[in-house]
């Protein structure tokens, strides 16, 4: 629970917080701030008239949580449990994360550019090129996690003699899949409200993490039948 005080030096306002990290995460707008307090996974001091004041601690928590986010995928609700396993010294809630501290590996973790991707993957840049060509990738100027991600998968496929190109209809599948989710969020995207988008984003990759496990388990049985 926020506790009251005045603004102390070296706090921030909210909207203090949104300019800082806005470069790193464009989408981020103060309705997602309020939103994180919300689901109790920040809980910025309040002066005694009202205003939310960051702690350098709060806005590197706020950064933890959004890189998270954006290279993991992860739902807030997954991310508050690695947290308060952290916190608690208890293991951490997240598979392969035992060791990570909060606010320091994850958040710190720096965007790639192309060649850093590309080197970072072990692979040259005509597999990215292809792979962005395939829809597999989004072409940008810095990548992130996810992009490492699949980049270091579609190199090891291409040792089995497996492309980019021939992965084309995963982009399709993902689309469909999407006009799955989307019609499940139809009563939230209904609400015209910041808050309401932000929600609709969690439910959506909460859905999505769910149709990954079935999808693998569909894999492994095909794998199993034809090769048993």
């Amino acid at each position: 629970m926020a506790t009251s005080q005045p603004a102390g030096r070296g706090l921030l306002s909210i909207g203090q917080v949104c300019a800082k990290l806005v470069l790193e995460f464009p989408d981020l707008a103060q309705s997602k701030l309020r939103f994180l307090e919300d689901e109790g996974l920040v809980t910025p001091a309040r002066t005694e008239a009202g205003y939310r004041k960051y702690s350098p601690e709060d806005v590197e928590r706020v950064r933890l949580i959004l890189t998270m986010q954006r290279d993991m995928y992860l739902p807030l609700k997954v991310i508050g449990e690695h947290l308060t396993a952290v916190e608690s010294g208890r293991a951490s809630a997240l598979p392969g994360a035992a060791g990570v501290t909060e606010g320091v590996s994850l958040a710190k973790r720096p965007r790639l550019t192309k060649e850093g991707l590309v080197q970072a993957a072990g692979c040259s840049l005509n597999l990215l090129h292809d792979a962005i060509t395939a829809g597999l990738i989004v072409a940008a100027e810095q990548y992130g996690e996810d992009s490492l991600e699949t980049l270091t998968a579609l190199t090891e496929l291409q040792r089995a003699g497996i492309e980019p190109r021939h992965l084309r209809t995963l982009k399709a599948t993902a689309e469909r899949e999407y006009a799955l989710i989307e019609r499940s969020l139809v009563e939230v995207l209904a609400k015209p409200t910041a808050s309401s988008r932000v929600r609709a984003h969690e439910r959506a990759n909460e859905l999505a993490a769910h149709m990954d496990a079935v999808r693998a388990a569909m894999l492994r049985r095909v794998i199993s039948q034809e090769l048993s």
